[in-house]
Formats: C-alpha cells, structure tokens, sequence
C-alpha cells in the first residue's frame, strides 16, 4: 500500500535512503559520494524544505520512498529510493505513478546523469531527458544543489516547462 510518510518515519526513511543509494558508489563523481549519502540533518532539510515523502508498505514495514515538491510553477520528483533487496518488483514504479497523480503542475525529476538505471526508470515511464542548455537552466531555478551536482546531473520531463 503507498502511503503519505509521517514523522515518525524519519528514520526508516534515511535506512532506505542510505541503503539504496549504494547504487550511486563508482558511478557517480567519486567528490559527490560520501558515507552516509545523506546525513540526517540532510534528510531533514529536505523536509523541512517542502518534500513530502510517500511510502510503499507492504506487511507494516516502508521498503520504498518517493518525494515529491512544488516549487514555483513546477512539481519536483525528489529522492526516489527502493531497498535494494526489494528493487526489481515495480514498487518505485507504483511510487512514481502515485505522485504523478497527485501533481498538478508540469513534473521533473533530477538525478546523476551517471545513474543510468535511474535514467532508463524514468524514460521507460514516458519522461525525457531535456537538453544540455535546458538542464543548466532548471536545475538553477528549481534546485537548490552545489554547482558541482548541476554540472554532473540530468533533468527529465514529462511536460513542458517554461
């Protein structure tokens, strides 16, 4: 069942997090990993900036999250992570499908352009990756995110943003 994400979820939300973004070590710029990928006071900003997280539950436990932001004209798919044991069984598509129906602006989600996995997830759910120039450009306006991850991150969109 996918469900809204709470307080006191917060810290099966950064063990998700954590352990799947393993997946990031080697293939993202070695100066953007680091242990844990996300702090907890990371995780923290995140919400206090506006993610709401979702979950997928299955026999009482999260083994999925997914969040989700508006931010200006546009609503942000942020941090999309599955237990690694657990990817594979469509929970992050059912995530994803989740928000996109709660989004009522046009969506866009980030991520390393070195997570081709994530790239291929996301284009196999009808989004495209946007141009070099454009990119550039949406990261600046929507993402609060060091120059260094604009520089090594993609942008993929559903619809047109202006």
């Amino acid at each position: 069942m996918i469900r809204v994400c709470t307080s006191e979820d917060f810290e099966t939300i950064y063990a998700i997090v954590n352990d799947a973004a393993q997946a990031y070590k080697g293939a993202i710029p070695a100066d953007r990993w680091h242990e844990p990928y996300m702090p907890r006071e990371e995780l923290r900003h995140e919400m206090d900036a506006g993610v709401r997280f979702w979950g997928y539950e299955e026999d009482g436990a999260l083994i999925g999250v997914m969040g989700i932001q508006d931010v200006k004209d546009v609503t942000l798919i942020r941090h999309a992570y599955v237990y690694t044991a657990r990817r594979g069984q469509g929970i992050g598509s059912k995530l994803l499908a989740h928000l996109r129906a709660l989004a009522t602006r046009p969506v866009l989600i980030g991520t390393w352009a070195g997570a081709t996995w994530a790239i291929r997830f996301y284009e196999k759910h009808g989004f495209q990756q946007v141009s070099w120039e454009e990119k550039e450009r949406l990261l600046r306006e929507y993402w609060d995110i060091p120059e260094r991850q604009v520089a090594t991150s993609v942008v993929l969109r559903e619809d047109s943003v202006r």
